[in-house]
């Protein structure tokens, strides 16, 4: 827990008024010049000691004269018993007035210089040891930097994260409730001789909520949730990634049962390189050995639960895989379209919608969304709604946000001119036109001409269901979606532009998996061929010869070539529906899919 900085500033303070109450109560705490005997009789003589004079006695019976001299300047002199009335008849021969005051210090010397020298120890202890040796200090580097969330009795100072605010992750969710099972009834699961896994890891990409299934655990068994980055453990220092992950077993040990919560694990469990690595992988190997052996090793474990996330798990070490670590892999995949609508009917529990709003549509236009793009999806839409003063978001503002975060923003003043528009709607309407008439392709959606961040229109559709495997067929039918732009661009304005470069880039890039990946050529059949790239190393020989590179640079352009022959023909079959949507864009700039359909029916 973070220290209050209040409580940093009053302590501050209070030592500051010791200091000065102690200052205070020291006998002389003027700034003077002191002087020897000698010195003060020849001021005496000379008539520079000014008038009055205080003679003062100290509790060690000595007497000490404080004067004044012309400019301003304090003398003091300290003269044994016995010296003293001699001094005194020669400052009343002068006419010098002497007061004489009594002056007891309320502390002995010795006691004060007892006190000073305390004082100070305890303020080096506070600030070396508690202030610079604490979480973050200086010389805090081998403590841990893990925050406990809740505590064993489950209050937290926010509500506790719950397996109710997780959604779209049905089967992970189902996995980890037997984490939860085994916190609240240990004893249970040893009846039979079983045993809990020691370590779980969640798998998957980033923003399907590892991090969140993590915190609903802990919000469900009502434990200690110790949450910690694989960053964290590291320094500039060798060994202290180890040191803090000892500490944090160490402080978990004390409150088992508790989860233990290592995000990105990969920045620290990375496969181990052996004794010829450079200097700098030593580091993060020392933290590797040493969370190996907290996990499993000597000293029991029991009743401390690792939970770790990573979105890379083929760079962990297999010493950090096997049973008895991290027992269990848990995949936290992207959400299906029930899961999307799970997630969008959870996240919109905070958002005011319109009435007949209906956000299966949008789970059904968003795949490959994550569940944070979800949540970032419904966000852009409330504040999009709000700009424009709605009382509720609505289904186009929905979609407008939706088309933000996958294309960018509308960019309606990009100043482009009428020429630049009407080579966009033949464009995308060679697009839209192939997309009706092909059986295999997804649903239109809508075609627009409105640039949206660096495309300056788009076709986009609508899948009825999530796609789980896809066949040649498909592929087929969307290489010649691909090359409709090009062909209409063409066909309708005597000339070819740049804005076909995304497309040629995908088609390419299909051809090469159907030939090289999935095995859809008719030349090459049943194989695969894994090609060079930038990190292939020289010294190995190549995954297959020049004479099958140039036959599978071939096949791409047949197939290719085929799909842009096909595109062509359809393209010139259906001129007149290409040409009445591409009229029907420059006049409104975005149709819906239904009305295209309308139009070129």
């Amino acid at each position: 827990m973070k220290k209050s900085p209040l409580r940093s500033w009053l302590m501050i303070a209070l030592v500051a008024v010791v200091f000065f109450s102690m200052y205070r109560l020291n006998p002389n705490p003027e700034r003077v010049r002191e002087l020897t005997q000698i010195e003060f009789f020849r001021l005496l003589g000379e008539g520079k000691i000014a008038s009055p004079v205080e003679r003062v006695v100290n509790r060690d019976e000595n007497e000490t004269f404080l004067t004044g001299a012309a400019d301003g300047e304090r003398y003091r002199v300290t003269l044994v018993p016995g010296e003293n009335e001699k001094l005194m008849d020669d400052l009343f021969a002068l006419g010098v007035e002497v007061k004489i005051v009594e002056r007891k210090s309320a502390i002995s010397p010795w006691v004060m210089q007892l006190v000073f020298f305390f004082g100070f120890l305890g303020l080096f202890y506070w600030i070396f040891y508690r202030r610079m040796g604490g979480e973050g200090g200086i010389f805090g580097f081998g403590k841990s930097r893990a925050k406990v969330l809740n505590g064993a009795d489950g209050n937290t100072r926010k509500k506790p994260v719950t397996f109710k605010d997780v959604a779209g992750i049905d089967e992970a969710r189902e996995e980890v409730e037997e984490i939860v099972e085994f916190l609240k009834n240990p004893a249970d699961f040893g009846k039979l001789g079983g045993r809990i896994p020691k370590g779980v890891l969640l798998v998957g990409p980033p923003g399907t909520g590892k991090t969140l299934l993590a915190k609903a655990i802990a919000g469900e068994a009502k434990v200690p949730f110790f949450a910690i980055s694989g960053s964290d453990f590291e320094e500039m220092f060798v060994g202290v990634g180890a040191s803090r992950m000892r500490d944090m077993f160490a402080e978990a040990k004390k409150r088992a049962p508790c989860i233990v919560f290592i995000d990105e694990i990969d920045s620290i469990g990375q496969k181990r390189t052996g004794a010829g690595a450079l200097g700098g992988q030593h580091a993060y190997e020392q933290t590797l050995n040493t969370m190996l052996v907290e996990m499993d090793g000597f000293d029991p474990n029991e009743g401390v639960i690792v939970i770790a996330a990573t979105n890379r798990p083929d760079t962990l070490d297999a010493a950090l895989l096997r049973p008895g670590r991290f027992d269990r892999q848990v995949m936290v995949e992207l959400p299906t379209l029930k899961g999307r609508e799970e997630i969008l009917a959870l996240h919109g529990k905070r958002i005011k919608f319109a009435e007949g709003t209906d956000l299966s549509k949008i789970a059904r236009g968003t795949p490959g969304f994550s569940g944070a793009d979800l949540a970032n999806l419904l966000n852009e839409a409330a504040l999009l709604a709000t700009r424009k003063g709605l009382e509720g978001v609505d289904e186009p503002t929905l979609e407008e946000a939706r088309d933000k975060v996958l294309w960018g923003r509308e960019r309606k003043s990009a100043g482009y001119s009428q020429r630049d528009r009407e080579i966009t709607a033949w464009h995308e309407s060679g697009h839209a036109i192939l997309q009706l008439l092909l059986p295999n392709t997804d649903p239109l959606h809508k075609v627009t001409i409105i640039p949206r961040g660096r495309a300056l229109g788009a076709t986009m559709s609508l899948p009825e269901k999530d796609v789980l495997n896809r066949t040649r067929s498909q592929f087929l039918d969307e290489l010649v979606v691909m090359c409709g732009g090009r062909i209409a661009e063409e066909l309708f304005t005597g000339d070819i532009s740049t804005g076909a470069a995304m497309d040629i880039r995908q088609a390419t890039e299909t051809a090469r998996k159907m030939v090289c990946t999935y095995g859809m050529s008719d030349k090459f059949g049943f194989q695969a061929f894994i090609e060079p790239n930038q990190w292939s190393s020289p010294e190995l020989p190549p995954a297959f010869s020049e004479e099958t590179s140039r036959a599978i640079d071939a096949e791409v352009t047949r197939l290719v070539g085929e799909a842009y022959r096909k595109a062509k023909e359809l393209i010139k079959a259906n001129r007149g529906k290409v040409e009445t949507l591409a009229n029907k864009l420059l006049e409104v700039e975005t149709i819906d899919g239904e009305e295209v359909k309308a139009l070129c029916t």
